[in-house]
């Protein structure tokens, strides 16, 4: 399923749409232009440690259901930790002991919290990997 402008017929796909990147004159003589960065301008919209903890906090709330300490642990770009036993829960940056931790790459927590990586998924194609009580990150997919 597609439409010609000129020469250009654009697809519904996004694999044949990447394969057509450039310029292409239109019939009325003017140029319609694709380039990359139009296509994967939500990479550089991507959250810093400390926006993917406040989205956290805002997903937590005061009750998440978790009942104990979850760790994201993002590496050299820093760490998440959810207090699901607290009353309110809390979420903060500084490390320490958790029940759960899951280890994961900034890149795949944006995933992971915008919807665009499903938590099972992740786990299962090694996106990220979990140490402790996996009934905890099973719990996950209440928060994310």
């Amino acid at each position: 399923m597609g439409w010609k402008l000129g020469k250009l017929k654009a697809s519904m796909t996004l694999t044949s749409t990447i394969f057509r990147l450039g310029n292409y004159p239109l019939l009325n003589g003017t140029n319609i232009s694709y380039h990359a960065n139009h296509f994967f301008s939500f990479i550089k919209d991507a959250m810093n440690i400390q926006e993917c903890t406040d989205a956290i906090r805002g997903k937590v709330g005061e009750d998440s259901g978790l009942d104990a300490v979850l760790k994201f642990d993002c590496g050299a770009d820093g760490l998440i930790v959810i207090d699901g036993a607290a009353t309110p829960n809390t979420v903060g940056n500084e490390d320490r002991e958790a029940d759960c931790t899951v280890a994961i790459t900034l890149d795949n927590l944006n995933a992971l919290l915008s919807g665009a990586l499903n938590p099972v998924t992740g786990f299962m194609s090694g996106k990220f990997t979990v140490s402790g009580d996996m009934s905890v990150a099973m719990k996950l997919q209440r928060v994310v």
